[in-house]
């Protein structure tokens, strides 16, 4: 895999722009790639330095519009904790 195909994209939320303080940025990425890809990804592509990397399946959830019933998507989300002093700027501000 390639790393542009391992990371899908940021995840921004309020929680998660409460990791950057902390130096830990959240992606959503591919189900298949594991641990030491995401890192490897996350260092080629943002040259920054990979402490540790969490992950977690999210499961879709049951969704009523009407008497449609659907379902969101399930991912994988990984949580990227970087070496002290180091960023990633997603928003290039």
């Amino acid at each position: 895999m390639d790393a542009r195909d391992i990371l899908i994209r940021p995840l921004i939320s309020e929680r998660s722009t409460d990791l950057m303080t902390e130096g830990k940025f959240v992606f959503v990425v591919d189900k298949r790639a594991n641990k030491i890809q995401i890192a490897d990804a996350v260092e080629e592509i943002f040259k920054v330095d990979v402490l540790a990397v969490n992950t977690v399946n999210v499961k879709g959830k049951t969704k009523r519009r009407g008497r449609t019933v659907g379902k969101t998507n399930s991912y994988k989300k990984a949580i990227v904790k970087l070496a002290a002093g180091q960023t990633i700027e997603l928003f290039g501000a």
